[in-house]
């Protein structure tokens, strides 16, 4: 079962008098890009939580945000008076000297300057961190979910698109039939129309339009195809991350598809090439997506 790279993930924990948020989503990316956003206390734990994510969500735009929620809950943070008493001091014997008016406002401009306010300096112990990083597990666990249910709809939609392209690969075969034997027929009947003009060996002929129709044969195109489509759900359905080597099969895909229109030279068959590429061209753009 494939997943997608796309997830959301989300735990709250209360930890003493603290309520404690966790969020981590990914998005698409050629390999693990890790990038975090945590709080002071948390960010001595920067390392092992960017090892801890590459780990278990293996590659992925990740954006992780550890933060606290302190809605409702009793601040930490105190007014620095003696921090205050002297800037405002400062102000004052500044405003004389310059003569200027004191400002009207004095709490809105000092607790804007810096170390206004004053929050005291914690330690990170065992058992919170302990807790925390429980959290981190939970949200990266739903997060996980979320991409399971993601992959199964993308699954849906290229075993949809591969057996579409199947179908129209199986369409071909009557049209080319025809089209060998009109190729055949117009040569001819070019070649009768010049005969009483030109001299030429029949054998020779011959010989060059035996060449000439094995290279508009289409027969290993096909057999690559069917073989690259078999190979594409095979990988897909047995296959642990498999995301960049569905991006490589698709790749032969295409290239087979591509020769098949080359040597078309049938307006129908050019028309189911053309239905082919649009199959294909939703699958390349939805397996970057793929874990």
């Amino acid at each position: 079962m494939i997943q997608s790279m796309t997830g959301f993930g989300k735990a709250t924990l209360e930890y003493g008098n603290k309520k404690i948020v966790v969020e981590v989503k990914s998005l698409n990316s050629k390999q693990a890009d890790v990038s975090t956003r945590i709080a002071s206390l948390y960010r001595e734990k920067d390392i092992e939580i960017r090892n801890l994510l590459a780990q278990r969500l293996e590659r992925g735009k990740i954006d992780l945000s550890l933060y606290f929620d302190n809605a409702g809950r009793e601040s930490t943070a105190q007014i620095n008076t003696a921090v205050l008493e002297a800037y405002h001091r400062q102000i004052e014997a500044a405003a004389q000297q310059l003569g200027l008016a004191a400002p009207q406002n004095w709490f809105d401009l000092l607790l804007r300057l810096p170390d206004a306010l004053k929050t005291e300096t914690q330690e990170l112990d065992e058992a919170e961190w302990k807790a925390v990083a429980q959290g981190i597990n939970a949200a990266i666990d739903q997060l996980q979910q979320f991409r399971i249910q993601e992959g199964r709809a993308l699954q849906a939609v290229f075993e949809t698109k591969i057996h579409n392209i199947q179908n129209l690969l199986a369409q071909i075969d009557p049209f080319e039939k025809e089209r060998v034997g009109k190729i055949k027929t117009r040569l001819e009947e070019n070649l009768l129309a010049l005969a009483d003009k030109v001299d030429y060996d029949k054998n020779r002929l011959e010989q060059e339009l035996i060449y000439y129709i094995e290279k508009l044969d289409v027969n290993e195109e096909k057999v690559r195809l069917a073989n690259h489509l078999n190979y594409f759900l095979e990988t897909m359905a047995h296959e642990k991350s498999p995301g960049k080597k569905l991006g490589f099969i698709a790749q032969e895909i295409g290239r087979e598809v591509n020769t098949l229109g080359s040597k078309a030279n049938h307006s129908e068959m050019q028309k189911i090439v053309v239905k082919m590429k649009d199959e294909l061209e939703q699958i390349k753009e939805q397996v970057l997506n793929v874990l």
